[in-house]
């Protein structure tokens, strides 16, 4: 008689405890420990043989949290703009696109993405440079040299379009998996195209857009390749700052504390913004509730 060999609980998931564990737990607590220490000398990196929360303090300077609120107004916008852009073409893509064609199209939109990021955020320093293609078609029909590079929207413009693909797969999946059934009901109970949106399709996608603004805002907060190469001094975000303590600075500490910091005020803005999604969303069924009972 074969039995049968069964994995103990949760075996199957030890792969993946593993890498959570070596590849973001410990660095991040690695992290934690290495800001209560302090820049030993010009050539030390850090020491804790001290602890202490001073770097804590150095860290909440006016400088970084103007230069936080400059990174959270940048991921919000680009979180926004890429949900309007995306939303529209993944319900194009998941609804309209016949199914032999969707996969074609996917992957043109992906093609992009499979360009290593440095270089994609390096062509859109080359475009928007007033020698570049924009500019000089721009001067030929009479209008004066581009003077957009190394601005707070170049900033913009390149977050957008690096973390685009990161909102539209999401969506592309939710929207995808929602039933055409349920919106031909939507129609036949008499509600037009927008009531049948925004009633039907749009609540069965919001995991989709969840899903894809994490995926956004998330990384967004902590970018400073894009900040360095399209914003200069008038792009700054936050991530510039951390990586400089590391790399310029040579004060790990400085930058632990920095870097603890954006992690909490990142994991508090995501958990406020939730919590006021999950309010509205009860209020709206709530009315809902109210208009089926009337």
């Amino acid at each position: 008689m074969i039995r049968r060999l069964r994995a103990p609980y949760g075996a199957l998931a030890l792969p993946a405890w593993v890498f959570l564990l070596g590849f973001f737990v410990a660095p991040v607590a690695l992290v934690v420990w290495y800001s209560f220490g302090y820049k030993p000398g010009l050539f030390g990196t850090h020491a804790n043989d001290v602890l202490s929360l001073d770097r804590y303090g150095e860290a909440l300077s006016g400088t970084f949290v103007r230069t936080f609120w400059n990174t959270l107004r940048i991921a919000v916008v680009g979180t926004l703009v890429c949900l309007v852009v995306a939303l529209p073409f993944a319900y194009w893509l998941a609804v309209k696109v016949p199914a032999r064609w969707r996969g074609l199209v996917l992957a043109l939109v992906m093609v992009p993405f499979w360009t290593n990021f440095l270089v994609r955020t390096l062509g859109w320093q080359i475009a928007l440079s007033p020698q570049g293609p924009f500019s000089t078609a721009w001067q030929a029909l009479g209008g004066d040299p581009f003077d957009v590079l190394y601005t707070r929207g170049a900033v913009q413009l390149g977050v957008v379009y690096n973390y685009l693909p990161l909102m539209l797969l999401p969506l592309y999946v939710a929207l995808e998996r929602t039933s055409h059934a349920l919106r031909e009901a939507s129609r036949d109970l008499g509600a037009g195209r927008w009531r049948t949106f925004t009633d039907v399709t749009l609540p069965l996608a919001f995991p989709g857009i969840a899903s894809g603004s994490l995926l956004v805002f998330v990384p967004l907060m902590g970018d400073y390749v894009t900040a360095t190469v399209l914003g200069g001094a008038r792009g700054n975000m936050v991530g510039q700052l951390v990586a400089g303590q590391f790399q310029s600075a040579q004060n790990w500490a400085l930058g632990s504390a920095m870097a603890v910091v954006l992690i909490l005020f990142t994991g508090g803005t995501v958990l406020l913004t939730a919590l006021g999604v999950l309010v509205v969303r009860r209020v709206g069924r709530a009315r809902r509730h109210v208009e089926v009972a009337r």
